[in-house]
């Protein structure tokens, strides 16, 4: 049945968009005032470009409700509109929208949230997958987690594209092996306009949002926008809640018919309760309900008041593109992207025979007079705040010369980022209390606990160079490129006895990453397309580079990759495309990954933070097949279905505590074997839904396949209605339904591991599993919006 899942059915999407105002009545011209109706009429006739309307012109279009865009691009994309992306719930997440796209794995955590995603591409991890915003690397630029919910208001979104097994060769990215997710934001509108809307929903999610369009200013070709939004929800499982204040800005200016700028803003401050991710045995014990609890008790580390996030970020980009005249311009772009902390964890610490960094201590400094101490318990309760901020910054520039049927591009990339992460830890009182203003805990005379005093600094320098020749009329063209990548990266931990080589890490890396690809246009509608590509992956984190320390035992609770190398993964494509009374696209890919790497995270014991230790898993190779297509409107009705499948499977036994995991052969931890989607648009200019229906197969969540989570169906809705005209004001209502049939379900991996159970290696070595942590996705929620434009 899994097999044609993906061919059986074609979806429902009903179309988002505010068409009232082209609904309205047209004024007729008279005798007597001409030249005034004629105005009139054809200021009816303009596209309505106020707010979240769309232009009815659009809508007959648009293929499957905007959940296709039309490509001509050689290599697999697939795109959501504006049109799809505001008839979603407006706390929608990049990650969650992105879900019904071929190969996608990705599933919401609840109505609201401000964590960092879990997100598969064709088998490749978030930490793999390359993100950029309007050209700005969007990822922590050294673990590679991304904050989307911190970049971009989902009522802001123009477009979603999603480049499944190559890269852009010149996207500021270099942790994109395989795939990569880029988003822009919608313009500041041609005319002056007010949009304002109101949610409700679910486990008291709410967000408040409102955007001012200037419109041209004058006649200086200036036009600008900024919005703001609150929300705030309860944690749906588990004791607390979230918040998060946002703006979006941007400025356009135009110099000439060919030649602007733009200026785009962002900043995010969010506080979130800590999502806790359940074991398989936790999932089964406790389902749903695992999560904080809001009772404090002596050694409660999962009590809320001892657990969140208080996070934000910062970001700004200066984009021009420039012509010259004679086939020669230039895009030149400078960004600056800030994410910084801190997280709160509830730790156990023990009072007697802890370690600062490697420096063991006899007692915690004055201990029998801190808050929550017990001469009857070894540990004391504490809270550990972790705080750490990154800075990204850089210049990219690209150069174009097209000459007849030639066009040539340079491109350079400098990027300098840097990041800073410690640790303290507060006593808590009985009453689960903390203080941050009564000094951290201290050891052998004030020295603070710490496990993590890291500091990280990267350079690199990129430069690349490809040519695209067209011949017989623009209907073959042939891509061919190379992107070098020099990157310089350091890190130092700075602890009591923590010297030499495990104080102080410093990697040189240098990358080539080539690409060819050819299209072959037989007639507008259709194309066929080969690639190959390359892509590459730099280490990531400080676990990659240099060990942290247990304040338990003071020995390393992760070690540094021995062999430091990047990421490297060779990718082939075959594609068809058809645009005709439908759009449709085929590929067939295979991609080899040399140097594989698995990021395992588990809980530190006695605490809610978490530690990774990055695994060179060797080899990788798979192959498989995806499609996707959609509908034109047919009677206001449009479809969509999307589907893939994939085979994975690993290439080496991994060295794993001093001996060898029998590895070999297996599939790829988060890689299901089938997965698709379906979905069905209706829109008539007054009533609009969506609805839509996501199947994932099961997924392994070790290297050893010894674990795994089964395959579920989600299925979501979206329903609405453009109000007729009150004076100026244009409103609109919608209902979305998330997870219709309330499944409770294992989303994803929070953490994978090597082996959940006990392992005898190559060599004979007893080794003992450890178990995987996992997402659990998105209960049953509603969320009804009303919205107007002025």
């Amino acid at each position: 049945m899994k097999k044609f899942f993906f061919v059986g059915v074609l979806c429902v999407s009903f179309q988002g968009g505010n068409v009232a105002a082209k609904a309205q009545s047209v004024s007729k011209p008279n005798d007597k005032n001409s030249n005034a109706s004629l105005k009139q009429k054809r200021a009816n006739e303009q596209p309505n470009k106020k707010g979240e309307n769309i232009d009815v012109k659009e809508h007959r279009k648009v293929a499957g409700g905007g959940m296709m865009v039309k490509h001509t691009t050689p290599r697999t994309v697939s795109s959501l509109s504006h049109s799809y992306i505001g008839m979603q719930s407006p706390t929608s997440t990049i990650e969650s929208l992105i879900s019904t796209l071929p190969g996608v794995v990705s599933a919401s955590e609840g109505p609201l949230t401000t964590s960092f995603s879990t997100l598969h591409i064709r088998g490749m991890e978030q930490a793999e997958i390359g993100v950029a915003l309007e050209g700005m690397p969007a990822a922590n630029p050294f673990t590679y987690s991304t904050y989307t919910p911190s970049l971009v208001d989902s009522q802001n979104m123009e477009a979603v594209n999603v480049m499944q097994g190559a890269v852009d060769i010149n996207s500021p990215t270099y942790n994109a092996t395989g795939a990569e997710i880029s988003a822009t934001i919608r313009r500041p509108s041609e005319r002056r306009n007010i949009h304002v809307a109101a949610s409700g929903g679910s486990y008291g999610a709410n967000k408040d949002f409102i955007r001012y369009d200037t419109g041209e200013i004058g006649h200086s070709g200036v036009r600008a926008f900024a919005s703001g939004s609150y929300s705030r929800g309860d944690l749906w499982r588990g004791a607390g809640d979230i918040k998060r204040w946002h703006v979006d800005a941007a400025l356009t200016k135009s110099w000439s018919r060919n030649s602007h700028t733009e200026a785009i803003f962002g900043f995010t401050k969010a506080a979130q309760g800590e999502w806790l991710y359940p074991s398989l045995a936790n999932w089964k014990k406790y389902g749903v309900n695992y999560g904080l609890n809001d009772q404090y008790y002596n050694g409660n580390t999962h009590y809320v008041g001892l657990n969140g996030k208080d996070t934000g970020s910062i970001y700004g980009t200066l984009k021009n593109h420039f012509s010259f005249g004679h086939g020669l311009s230039l895009d030149a772009q400078a960004y600056s992207v800030q994410f910084h902390g801190p997280y709160y964890y509830g730790e156990s610490i023990p009072v007697k025979n802890g370690y600062v960094g490697a420096q063991k201590y006899k007692a915690l400094d004055n201990y029998q007079s801190l808050p929550g101490y017990d001469p009857a318990n070894s540990k004391l309760t504490a809270t550990e705040v972790s705080d750490w901020y990154t800075l990204s910054s850089g210049l990219n520039l690209v150069g174009h010369w097209k000459y007849k049927f030639n066009t040539l591009n340079f491109s350079y990339w400098y990027s300098y980022a840097q990041e800073a992460a410690t640790q303290k830890f507060y006593p808590v009182n009985g009453r689960g209390q903390w203080n941050s203003r009564g000094g951290p805990l201290t050891a052998n005379g004030g020295i603070p606990l710490n496990q993590d005093n890291e500091n990280g600094l990267q350079q690199l320098n990129s430069f690349a160079v490809d040519d695209k020749m067209s011949f017989f009329h623009d209907r073959l063209t042939i891509y061919g490129g190379i992107r070098m990548a020099m990157a310089n990266r350091q890190y130092t931990q700075d602890l009591p006895n923590v010297v030499g080589a495990n104080y102080k890490s410093v990697k040189n890396v240098f990358v080539p990453a080539p690409q060819v690809l050819i299209s072959y246009r037989f007639n507008p509608e259709h194309q066929i397309y080969i690639n190959g590509t390359t892509g590459y992956h730099l280490p990531s984190a400080l676990s990659s580079q240099l060990a942290s320390y247990s304040y338990t035992t003071g020995k390393a609770q992760s070690l540094p990759l021995a062999d430091y190398k990047p990421e490297y993964m060779i990718t082939e494509e075959i594609g068809y495309r058809y645009s005709g009374l439908l759009m449709a696209n085929v590929a067939g890919f295979h991609y080899n990954v040399t140097n594989h790497q698995v990021s395992a995270v588990s809980y530190v014991p006695g605490s809610t933070s978490t530690i990774s230790q990055l695994i060179n898993a060797g080899g990788l190779e798979a192959y498989g097949v995806q499609a996707e297509i959609a509908t034109r409107p047919w009677h206001h009705f449009s479809g969509y279905a999307s589907g893939q499948y994939m085979h994975t499977k690993n290439g080496n036994n991994i060295a794993y505590s001093g001996d060898y995991l029998r590895t070999k052969g297996k599939q790829e931890v988060g890689a299901p074997e089938f997965s698709g989607s379906l979905g069905l648009t209706y829109n008539d200019g007054k009533w609009f839904g969506n609805f839509t229906l996501q199947y994932t197969d099961s997924q392994y969540s070790t290297l050893m396949n010894d674990q795994r989570i089964p395959s579920y169906f989600t299925a979501n809705l979206a329903v609405g209605r453009n109000l007729p005209k009150i004076g100026g004001v244009v409103p609109k209502l919608k209902l979305n339904l998330v997870n219709l049939g309330d499944t409770h379900y294992l989303s994803s991996m929070y953490g994978y591991t090597a082996a959940a159970t006990t392992q005898k290696g190559v060599f004979g070595t007893t080794i003992k599993g450890s178990q995987p942590t996992y997402v659990i996705g998105s209960p049953f929620v509603v969320m009804g919006t009303i919205s107007a434009d002025f």
